[in-house]
């Protein structure tokens, strides 16, 4: 095997201030209690900046701040507002490669997947979404917006999550106050900038940034007419309890513990590239990763040395080197809930992880699967949001498919075969919002994600995402 020798991406193209305000119409402010958290790489532990804590009176602000915007914008022509949009689409395009080098700083994601995943959808996002700002009249669901839109993302995709939220916001003519994640707030507050630069109207785009308290006051708040909230399914119950019978519309994308079915006709090799793209990409935090593998009985062995002989050429390390495979998990309280989950799959089941060194500083944990697993497992009902692989055997397909629905959620789902017939008759049956076939991990803003039972309600991207934008 060859050895690979460092690629690393030059950091010097990020300009990081030691500390940002929050972005309310159109400025950055300074917080009205003075409040500051550290924002932190999680591969290093170095404090990357000083980030403001959004108190009460600072949402207050930048929801009024949102509605004045509101008239003016709402009142433009879709072709106007498409004209913003594609500009943030190009400006983002323009900034990508400076975008992703600070999403692997902050998140402690490859700078692989930033750079050649989440950036091109970013903009893909925005220039799908800006096409159809003048033509939501086709689309179906009305053209009148709803107002104000809270929005709270997680920390997964922090760039990406915010283009879902806030390019079908504004295409449809809602103004937003947005809080990213709290360990991962500086690409929203570049977003702020790129917003600045395509010359958005103040308001229309505003940017609180904090931790649980900012999000709740944010959508709580009275002047907020609809909540789009990506996360664990455990806020997810709280937020629809908390908005219930307000009148507010609310779509919740939550978390998954999706089935790869591989089936006995499968292309194996193919198959375990799909298998640890769905498990291992962004270091598994995903909400719809495959984190339960289901194999059919007489190709199982194959498949499970395939996969380990798969699994010992994955590099764990630095995320801005570019040979980088799995990179940072992203906190140390993340790092602590995989350890626990795993700590208990290996009370239930068998553990597997191939021979690799993990960097002395920041928050690691290598790949790993764990065999001999049963349903009633904790480690096959639980979302890890790690970088943690369960396997279980099926003989027929409609065991695959009472294994696949036997969960609490319902987000996404894999099929592996190169029986046509067979894929489309399986995925009928899965209670999942997206079913990949031959192939996981795919993402096109024109084709609309979210989820069934406790992975939330409502659909993001594609026409669909227009429906919950629009009154």
């Amino acid at each position: 095997m060859f050895e690979y020798a460092p690629a690393p991406e030059s950091r010097s193209i990020v300009d990081l201030a030691p500390s940002y305000g929050l972005f309310i119409d159109g400025e950055f402010a300074a917080p009205a209690d003075g409040g500051v958290f550290k924002t932190v790489n999680p591969a290093t532990e170095e404090v990357l900046s000083e980030v403001s804590v959004a108190g009460p009176a600072d949402v207050d602000r930048a929801v009024a701040a949102a509605r004045r915007a509101f008239a003016g914008w709402s009142a433009l022509p879709g072709a106007a507002r498409a004209k913003y949009l594609y500009r943030i689409a190009r400006i983002v395009q323009e900034r990508s490669r400076e975008l992703a080098v600070l999403e692997s700083l902050d998140n402690g994601k490859p700078i692989r997947e930033a750079r050649d995943v989440d950036l091109p959808l970013v903009a893909a996002h925005f220039f799908y979404y800006a096409g159809w700002a003048d033509k939501l009249a086709y689309a179906g669901y009305g053209t009148t917006p709803l107002g104000v839109v809270g929005q709270v993302i997680p920390w997964n995709f922090p760039l990406l999550m915010l283009a879902w939220k806030i390019a079908p916001a504004l295409a449809t003519g809602n103004t937003v106050v947005l809080k990213p994640a709290e360990t991962t707030p500086l690409s929203a507050l570049f977003f702020a900038d790129v917003c600045r630069q395509a010359e958005l109207p103040p308001g229309v785009v505003n940017i609180v940034t904090g931790a649980g308290d900012t999000g709740r006051t944010l959508v709580e708040h009275p002047d907020v007419n609809k909540v789009a909230f990506t996360g664990s399914t455990e806020v997810g119950r709280q937020i629809a309890r908390s908005v219930a019978g307000t009148g507010k519309r609310v779509t919740l994308e939550l978390g998954g513990k999706a089935a790869n079915i591989v089936f006995d006709d499968a292309p194996i090799d193919q198959a375990v590239e799909g298998i640890v793209n769905g498990i291992f990409f962004n270091q598994g935090h995903v909400c719809c990763a495959g984190s339960r593998l289901l194999v059919q009985e007489n190709v199982y062995d194959e498949v499970l040395d395939s996969l380990k002989r798969r699994m010992a050429q994955l590099r764990v390390g630095d995320p801005l080197d570019k040979n980088t495979d799995i990179g940072a998990i992203n906190s140390s309280v993340q790092l602590e809930r995989v350890r626990a989950l795993a700590a208990v799959g290996e009370q239930e089941g068998e553990r597997w992880s191939p021979p690799c060194e993990l960097p002395g500083q920041g928050f690691w944990f290598a790949p790993t699967i764990f065999t001999g697993v049963s349903q009633t497992h904790r480690i096959a009902r639980e979302e890890v949001f790690g970088p943690v692989l369960a396997v279980l055997t099926f003989r027929t397909p409609a065991e695959a498919v009472e294994k696949a629905n036997n969960t609490p959620y319902g987000l996404s789902a894999g099929i592996w075969s190169e029986k046509g017939s067979r894929i489309l008759a399986v995925a009928d049956k899965l209670r999942a919002g997206v079913v990949w076939a031959n192939t996981f991990n795919r993402f096109d803003p024109a084709s609309p994600f979210g989820g069934y039972k406790e992975s939330g309600y409502g659909r993001e991207g594609g026409r669909h995402g227009l429906e919950a934008y629009l009154a």
